[in-house]
């Protein structure tokens, strides 16, 4: 019981959604199977991490860059998220999830804007567990917004420290996540929450995404635990 109360629980868990397509190819799937099955995951992930006192998980769902993708995969992305924001909401408010969804919204095609904002406002009173779900989103893109918005604001430039950019972040009343995870076996963080990613711990699975499991959530908490931080201090 002693070992229970004492041990460390991340309060802000980052995840970098990784390998749904590799885990297709792998399985002489379409493409956009993974995708399917990795939306899956994601629609029953966030409640293994917050019945163990995780109270924040932030995944990249969809980069600024993955536009870049064949016009047909896009366009199915497109229409899992418009489900996942859409469909989904139901059961998020049920299991009492707050959502945000932090990125370019505004430059997301059709009514996905505006389903988005609904997500949001629909969920906001929600205090089982926040899921940020970065989607057209950019770690650079993001600093660039908040500049953009501080110079709009007027900010001026003895005005400017690390408190006033994070006041500009798209989400700024977040912690900084305590440990950032990216499935697939690529150790990389393709512009995930650069910002706030400073002092965040990181872990490597050599697994896609489709195939996470409850487990896998225990070993990325098992693992946090065993970590010592001193944010620059002293061991």
């Amino acid at each position: 019981m002693k070992e229970k109360e004492t041990k460390k629980i991340p309060k802000h868990v980052g995840i970098i959604l990784d390998g749904n397509r590799r885990w297709a190819k792998e399985r002489n799937l379409p493409t956009f199977e993974g995708h399917r099955q990795g939306s899956e995951v994601m629609r029953r992930m966030p409640a293994w991490f917050f019945s163990c006192g995780v109270e924040i998980v932030s995944v990249y769902a969809f980069s600024t860059e993955n536009w870049k993708r064949k016009q047909e995969e896009v366009n199915y992305l497109m229409k899992l998220f418009d489900k996942v924001f859409g469909e989904n909401l139901e059961d998020m408010n049920e299991r009492g999830y707050r959502l945000l969804i932090s990125g370019r919204i505004s430059e997301l095609p059709g009514d996905l804007p505006d389903i988005c904002q609904n997500a949001i406002d629909q969920t906001k009173n929600n205090k089982k567990g926040t899921l940020n779900v970065c989607f057209n989103y950019g770690g650079r893109a993001e600093i660039v917004d908040a500049l953009k918005t501080m110079i709009l604001n007027g900010i001026e430039a003895n005005q400017v420290h690390e408190g006033m950019i994070r006041k500009y972040l798209y989400q700024a009343d977040l912690p900084d996540p305590d440990i950032i995870v990216r499935t697939s076996g690529e150790e990389r963080i393709s512009g995930f929450l650069l910002w706030e990613a400073s002092y965040s711990e990181f872990l490597f699975l050599k697994k896609d995404w489709p195939d996470f499991e409850r487990s896998d959530a225990e070993f990325v908490l098992e693992e946090y635990a065993k970590r010592k931080r001193t944010f620059g201090g002293n061991k």
